[in-house]
């Protein structure tokens, strides 16, 4: 007689409310309570043991699952978890999903072992479960080892080498790490009003138009992690728009095309101030050639050019007002005529910079 032992599998169900409760670092006993008072057991008619057994089971599952959701591209590879491709898709997903209040705080920290032990703060500060902060640490980490040195698209390589779908959650990241790259200053007391949306959006626009992603640029195979260096090289060229000769002519311009559009008091202020404010915006400008000032972008633009025109009790209107006709006036300097490829340098630097002010300006 022969023995023949026998395996019967099927695809594994995930049930998904139990997932996100695991995810958002709860403890066993925490989500049964949270699925009690869902009321779970009425519309089962399960016992409470019941609820915590089959709950314990579902977690050990994650728990399980969570070395192939580390490393998305291995869940193509393994033969043990049976889970349709859709199901695997959405696990990934809603794993690297994140609070934004919780990247907001790890923005601007190193990413080291020392800070990942030490999210206590950051925990108590946003009120997210110590674990759950702990993953997301880990997540933008891994994402960021394993990019920050591949060349080409962030967004591309970030959804090749985790399987993610979502656009709008790549770009997120990728926006994550290009900043990690740069290590911006975010921790400043007088960039705490600024939310993880503000830096997202303005660094969004520097992946598109001041990296290797830009259109101007030339070598696009190069890791758009980094600031395009030929256009970092150009903007030095911006310093001409600070001697006397070019900022008097600038003024004038600016002057006579917002005299009609601002109250006398701000015109006479613009006037006072106008001089300073110019070199501070093309200060910030030929200095992203130096590590040092590009991590103290968000700083140096609140410090110089946001903060006096809020002390001046300017609206968001009139300082979008004067950043555009700033921009546009200055292209009708002489020096312009002189050196034509002055324009594309200047107008990718303003269309960026002026974005950036206005999304973080408050009134």
């Amino acid at each position: 007689m022969s023995f023949v032992d026998v395996f019967v599998g099927n695809y594994i169900v995930i049930d998904f409310d139990l997932y996100h409760l695991w995810l958002s670092g709860r403890s066993l006993n925490e989500c049964c309570v949270v699925l009690q008072q869902r009321g779970v057991l009425q519309s089962t008619g399960a016992r409470y043991e019941e609820l915590v057994s089959d709950t314990k089971d579902s977690f050990r599952l994650f728990a399980n699952l969570e070395q192939l959701l580390k490393w998305p591209t291995k869940f193509g590879e393994q033969h043990l978890y049976q889970i349709d491709p859709l199901t695997q898709r959405n696990l990934i997903e809603k794993y690297y999903q994140f609070d934004d209040v919780v990247i907001r705080e790890i923005l601007g920290r190193k990413l080291s072992t020392k800070n990942r032990n030490n999210l206590d703060d950051v925990s108590d500060k946003t009120r997210i479960p110590l674990r759950s902060c702990c993953r997301q640490f880990d997540n933008v980490k891994r994402v960021f080892k394993t990019v920050e040195e591949m060349p080409g698209s962030l967004e591309k390589n970030i959804k090749t080498n985790f399987c993610i779908m979502s656009d709008e959650l790549a770009k997120k990241y990728a926006a994550i790490v290009f900043m990690a790259n740069h290590r911006f200053e975010t921790g400043k007391k007088r960039l705490s009003h600024l939310k993880f949306d503000d830096f997202l959006f303005c660094t969004e626009h520097m992946i598109v138009n001041w990296s290797y992603s830009a259109a101007e640029c030339d070598n696009h195979e190069d890791m758009d992690v980094d600031l395009d260096r030929m256009f970092l090289q150009e903007l030095r060229d911006l310093k001409i728009l600070t001697e006397k000769e070019y900022l008097d002519e600038h003024k004038n311009y600016l002057m006579n095309s917002l005299k009609t559009s601002l109250t006398k008091k701000k015109i006479v202020d613009l006037e006072d101030n106008f001089k300073n404010l110019s070199k501070s915006i093309i200060s910030i400008a030929y200095g992203l050639n130096h590590s040092k000032e590009v991590r103290n972008y968000f700083v140096d633009v609140i410090e110089k050019v946001i903060e006096p025109f809020m002390m001046a009790m300017w609206t968001e209107d009139d300082m979008a007002r004067f950043l555009n006709m700033y921009k546009e006036s200055c292209l009708r300097l002489s020096v312009f005529r002189t050196l034509p490829n002055l324009v594309t340098v200047w107008e990718r630097y303003m269309n960026t910079f002026t974005k950036c002010c206005l999304k973080m300006y408050r009134n």
